[in-house]
């Protein structure tokens, strides 16, 4: 099989096509051109709690399907299923009942957003469900999970925290920084255990201070940290999304969308980890105004982040190269390069979604 287009690989724009060999990426070579399309990797997002009306919060497969579909048309190949703050119970029900979509290739993993989150920077997380972190409740869920489990978020100020992030570090499991209201040197102290993620960056952080220049600043200038950026608009001015992508560079910058039920569904009144969200003119929030989760989709990031003026090549690896690395697949996919899965978005003109392949079959 082939595609043609203006082809996004890591190392620029190729007029040409992308030769396929099944599910793998045979070749990208220039050629002629005979449709004003682009094509770019298939989207990675590392964060999203559902859409097109379904949920990943409540543990049930036949939503999270449902939702991970959703995704798939809107060009996300790949992702994660990202839980708020609940009891232990459901943690463990979750990651049972997602552990054979992991296998068959519909998720990618689990992301726990929480329990372990401040109260001062809860954002849209049920305080009722807050707490220390727990070594025994995150060895069982390593345990159970088997390899699916991908991400949990921790305030690293919380008791605990540093040695449940090199608990999920010697494990394998992504250590994500997030919800805090932690110091720099805080911050810094949990990259040093082992965090390599922060949890979309400027947003359920202490704000920059020049005398405390606290979390945003420690993940920004950490080399070993990946930064998510949710390019929507309401999570970050784009003039903030371009600062952040500037200072960290596409290869530590992720988008996501931070999704929730209500992605692609009108406006009206949704449930998020038991709290209810109002969806006016596309923004999701608490009835106390707390932003909670979006509605956004990756192709609307991919097109919002251009209209920040980021470079398509730099946008490209934001919203696949570097989530893919970020949750230890880079191997694997996340780039138009031979040898990796044949996961990719065609778009026209307008950077509207064409058509999407997964595996190398068109969905």
């Amino acid at each position: 099989m082939i595609v043609s287009g203006r082809i996004v690989t890591p190392d620029g724009v190729v007029e040409g096509s992308v030769h396929l060999d099944g599910d793998r990426i045979a070749s990208v070579g220039p050629g002629t051109v005979t449709a004003d399309r682009w094509i770019l990797p298939g989207f990675v997002d590392i964060h999203n709690h559902g859409g097109g009306g379904f949920t990943f919060t409540t543990g049930d497969a036949a939503a999270a399907r449902e939702a991970a579909a959703f995704h798939l048309r809107h060009g996300t190949t790949t992702m994660l299923a990202s839980l708020v703050s609940s009891p232990f119970e459901l943690m463990r029900d979750a990651v049972l009942a997602y552990a054979p979509l992991v296998t068959e290739g519909v998720l990618a993993g689990v992301h726990f957003e929480g329990p372990y989150l401040s109260h001062a920077r809860c954002g849209a997380q049920n305080p009722e469900f807050l707490r220390d972190p727990s070594l025994d409740e995150l060895t069982e869920i390593i345990k159970i999970a088997d390899g699916s489990l991908r991400m949990v978020t921790i305030a690293p100020e919380r008791t605990g925290a540093l040695n449940a992030i090199r608990l999920l570090a010697e494990h394998g499991v992504v250590a994500a920084v997030g919800h805090t209201d932690g110091s720099y040197a805080e911050v810094m102290a949990a990259v040093d255990a082992g965090a390599t993620v922060g949890t979309h960056l400027f947003n359920g952080m202490r704000p920059v201070h020049h005398r405390e220049p606290g979390p945003i600043v420690a993940l920004l200038d950490s080399p070993t940290v990946i930064c998510e950026l949710v390019a929507d608009g309401v999570h970050l001015h784009d003039g903030t999304l371009a600062f952040a992508a500037h200072s960290a560079g596409s290869a530590r910058s992720a988008l996501i969308t931070d999704a929730m039920t209500a992605a692609g569904m009108p406006d009206g009144e949704y449930d998020l980890g038991g709290l209810t969200v109002t969806v006016a003119d596309r923004v999701a929030r608490l009835a106390n105004g707390s932003i909670a989760g979006s509605t956004l989709t990756m192709d609307a990031a991919v097109r919002r982040a251009l209209g920040a003026g980021l470079s398509i090549t730099d946008v490209a690896a934001m919203a696949a190269t570097t989530p893919a690395r970020a949750i230890g697949l880079a191997d694997e996919l996340g780039a138009l390069r031979p040898g990796l899965r044949a996961d990719l978005v065609e778009l026209d003109a307008e950077l509207r979604v064409v058509r999407v392949m997964k595996s190398g079959e068109w969905i």
